[in-house]
């Protein structure tokens, strides 16, 4: 039966509010009517709160007793799809729908009339008296660039009160200007002149841009090796896009690979495309939110959540480097951006691009078996080549205590200072050392709210918790035996590394990129820009180096520890490794000059290891997809993670123990449950932490079982349970 398009005053609606009810709600429609998918204010209590028209009241309630719809929000009503993909959503995750709709509406001031308001812009003077908050203020405002902020914001930001904004003001350091709230992004032209492709690029770009203009779902995945040009492919597609009159997403791994983006989509399109990441501004957020919902912003690029914007004729989502981790949100609504921007697409009639040079192992998969299709770019772009991958047997190399750069590695890079090219060091640990341990009784720091040791950092002069980030500072004794001057960090992070490159290479320019060292987004972008115009000759760098950055001076990547991700009982821990250490070393050589990756192991024998030297990347696949199948794991089977948490453990595990003996449900359809156990990081933020693992045959309804498992247990006083379908990390 067809839906009610619109609904008469007095009427009895059905609203779905953001709040954790687990249900919709029964009011009137206010004076005017309203449609469906219309965002409203309705009254819950004393409150008032958002919601959407969800369809027809369930008329289970007196309606003498309904309370009427407050207002009907100035906004672009929910469309049909976008309640589709939420509800969808929220079915494959196992997540209530209200939570779904927190994500689709997880910006401010969204109640608030059209109107102008005040915003504040760089101005011309200078404050005839510098103050440390001032300075802080005007650092700000440069390091947004050309944004406009309101009065609040730009004080929330700076850690300032609105007085000393107001006194920037009258100095002329601000200025104030009257402006709509939100303003339609400017238009992109598709048909500005393009890069000359090469063969490969021009029949993957011609293969994209048909499926695109058919307007039908549909999955590809776009695999090149790293430096072959995948944007400028997909770039045409959205050309494509943008042509049909459809909108298009880019969603990239990494906030800090935005700048570059964004100048080669404004040298393709002509303009700057919409941004949505925690890197914006709320007031930018907003305008990003309303401008989509109406079709006035054409292209936006954007993180995982810019999956849920209320976009109003979206054609293609493409999910750059769509193996990475970071796609996946491991807490709140447990999601996966990849798989979710293909069921998107699927209620929409759009088309899915999922780029990389390494795939994950599911998307693979799915192309082997034509589920999608798959389109390759064997060789990089112009006159660059790969780099020349070899391993450094650690066993050989001579090594003085509390150093890790080998002689070999150290040789090559000085070779590479001497012809002015830049040399990259890669570890995937941040902070100063791992562990801080007591050589007088082998204790070592932990955090007083989690299982887990406390990382130095140095630029910081504390120990902090990378899980609940907790500091504390360098005991000077140790907290377990009391003696003193015996802390000693272990093992390197970053920033140790850092210390040790300087003093091998005194005369040369070093950049440390980690995320800790910077205070914003924009702060790594801008850095990440002057690495890229040559300013530093040694780069060190965690996993965000290895996230798609272009350096044309970069001929040589060294790989401090490529044995870090071996070990361990994850099951894609293989994956990772090969995918990480691809796409590091494809860093190197990008520009006319070769490149050359260097990799530290003690265990140049590892299958993983040789694979990575090989390069034989679909013997590997092949390979690590035989023994998942074997194991019946993914993406050969399902599994769910279940995670109960409380401050009281036995409370935590009586109920682990319930769920485990009362597992009819999931026996039903041939699923088997491990645990409960101890999480392996068993103590987070001072909540006990105990795990379930499901896991099932590919196929089975396994969200419907879980559904039917979970139902009768009960969560009493601060005990917590979620649900990970498709868990990506296992701690």
């Amino acid at each position: 039966m067809q839906e009610q398009a619109f609904f008469h005053e007095g009427e009895r609606v059905g609203v779905l509010t953001t709040q954790p009810l687990g249900r919709v709600l029964d009011y009137r429609a206010p004076e005017g009517g309203c449609h469906l998918g219309a965002y409203v204010e309705v009254p819950l209590g004393p409150r008032r709160v958002l919601g959407v028209i969800w369809g027809s009241g369930a008329g289970d309630f007196d309606s003498a007793k309904l309370r009427p719809v407050n207002r009907v929000l100035d906004v672009a009503p929910m469309r049909d799809e976008m309640r589709q993909f939420l509800s969808k959503s929220a079915d494959y995750t196992l997540t209530p729908l209200p939570a779904m709709l927190r994500l689709a509406t997880r910006v401010s001031g969204l109640s608030d009339p059209v109107s102008m308001r005040k915003v504040l812009r760089a101005g011309d003077a200078m404050p005839d008296r510098m103050t440390d908050a001032r300075q802080r203020v005007l650092s700000v405002v440069d390091e947004y660039g050309g944004l406009a902020f309101t009065s609040k914001e730009l004080a929330d930001l700076a850690g300032v009160t609105t007085s000393v904004i107001k006194g920037l003001i009258k100095q002329g350091a601000l200025r104030e200007e009257e402006a709509p709230r939100d303003l339609p992004y400017p238009k992109l032209d598709p048909n500005l002149p393009s890069k000359t492709l090469t063969e490969d690029q021009a029949a993957a770009a011609q293969a994209l841009g048909d499926a695109v203009a058919g307007g039908s779902y549909g999955t590809t995945l776009l695999k090149g090796v790293t430096g072959s040009g995948k944007t400028e492919v997909y770039l045409e597609a959205v050309a494509a896009a943008l042509r049909a009159g459809r909108q298009a997403l880019v969603l990239l791994p990494e906030i800090a690979l935005t700048a570059e983006f964004l100048k080669r989509v404004e040298a393709r399109f002509g303009a700057t495309p919409a941004e949505w990441h925690s890197g914006a501004t709320m007031t930018e957020r907003r305008r990003v939110w309303r401008m989509v919902g109406q079709g006035k912003a054409q292209l936006v690029i954007g993180a995982r959540s810019a999956l849920f914007l209320p976009y109003q004729n979206l054609g293609l989502i493409i999910v750059d480097e769509e193996h990475d981790t970071s796609y996946k949100q491991d807490e709140g609504v447990c999601y996966n951006a990849r798989d979710m921007a293909v069921l998107r697409a699927a209620t929409c009639s759009a088309q899915v691009v999922l780029a990389s040079a390494t795939p994950s192992l599911e998307t693979w998969a799915n192309a082997e078996a034509g589920k999608y299709k798959r389109l390759d770019l064997k060789s990089r772009y112009g006159a660059s080549v790969l780099p020349d991958m070899k391993a450094i047997d650690m066993r050989a190399e001579q090594l003085a205590p509390s150093t890790w750069i080998s002689p070999t590695l150290k040789r090559a890079i000085t070779a590479r200072m001497e012809r002015g090219e830049q040399s990259l060091l890669f570890l995937n640990r941040r902070g100063f050392a791992p562990v801080t341990i007591c050589r007088a009784c082998g204790g070592h720091v932990a955090c007083d709210h989690c299982d887990s040791r406390m990382v130095e950092h140095r630029f910081m002069k504390r120990l902090m918790c990378h899980q609940c980030g907790a500091t504390k500072p360098v005991p000077e004794a140790c907290p377990t035996c009391g003696v003193e001057g015996k802390m000693a960090p272990v093992g390197p992070g970053i920033e140790r590394l850092g210390e040790e490159t300087a003093a091998l290479f005194p005369e040369a320019r070093i950049a440390v990129l980690s995320s800790d060292l910077f205070g914003s987004a924009r702060a790594l972008k801008a850095r990440i820009e002057e690495i890229a115009a040559g300013e530093a000759d040694i780069i060190l760098g965690t996993q965000l180096v290895a996230k798609g950055h272009n350096f044309p001076l970069l001929t040589l990547v060294g790989v401090i520890d490529a044995d870090l991700g071996l070990q361990g009982s994850d099951l894609r821990a293989a994956e990772r490794t090969f995918q990480l250490m691809r796409q590091v070393a494809g860093r190197a050589g990008r520009a006319d000059k070769p490149g050359e990756a260097l990799m530290q192991t003690f265990q140049p024998e590892h299958p993983v290891i040789r694979a990575i030297l090989s390069g034989d990347e679909e013997a590997f696949w092949r390979a690590e997809a035989a023994e998942r199948q074997a194991a019946g794991v993914p993406p050969y089977g399902r599994m769910a993670g279940i995670v109960l948490s409380g401050p009281d453990l036995p409370a935590v595990m009586d109920l682990g123990m319930a769920l485990s003996r009362n597992d009819m449900p999931l026996r039903a359809i041939g699923a088997q449950v491990f645990g409960p156990a101890p999480a392996p990081i068993a103590r987070i933020r001072g909540r006990h932490r105990v795990r379930l693992l499901v896991k099932a045959a590919k196929g089975t309804a396994l969200q419907d079982a879980i559904s039917r498992w979970i139902k009768p247990a009960r969560l009493k006083g601060d005990l917590r349970l979620s649900v990970d379908i498709d868990p990506q990390n296992f701690f």
